[in-house]
């Protein structure tokens, strides 16, 4: 299927139509740096935000290091064989293989491409409930944090 970089915020995937998430057949430096890109361009980013990761080469490399200080971002980096360091992301991509990519044949990259991002535009940020978010959608809880900054 290729390589899928997200850069989430903690309860949300910043994935719709297609133009939020990086892509790419191998999964290098350059396409996470895409990602953030992306999000940097279509969501506004908190001072002094932090983008964790695993210790990757891809993500301690000084190219990275330069993308991430380009948008004021801070690194953050799991802790070398504690899985529970990237627990979220990790929740996210079995519940994508399990639900999803595990129950479905491609012909094509493009078909999986398509079906995974109606998947997460369609069904995870939307309506699937997550016990971690008290049994509400990822969009329920943004809209809610949308309408407490505005309040603010």
């Amino acid at each position: 299927m290729g390589g899928l970089a997200f850069p989430g915020d903690g309860y949300r995937l910043p994935y719709e139509g297609g133009d939020r998430v990086g892509r790419g057949r191998y999964y290098k430096t350059p396409l996470i740096e895409k990602a953030v890109e992306m999000a940097a361009r279509n969501y506004p980013l908190a001072e002094n935000a932090i983008f964790h990761s695993d210790r990757g080469s891809n993500y301690t490399s000084c190219q990275f290091a330069a993308t991430l200080k380009k948008y004021g971002l801070r690194h953050s980096a799991g802790r070398t064989g504690i899985c529970y360091d990237n627990a979220m992301a990790e929740s996210f991509f079995a519940a994508l293989k399990n639900e999803r990519v595990y129950r479905t044949q491609y012909p094509t990259r493009q078909h999986a491409r398509r079906d995974v991002v109606r998947y997460i535009e369609f069904w995870y940020n939307s309506k699937r409930r997550h016990s971690g978010l008290q049994y509400r959608t990822p969009q329920q809880v943004h809209n809610e944090y949308l309408e407490q900054q505005s309040a603010a």
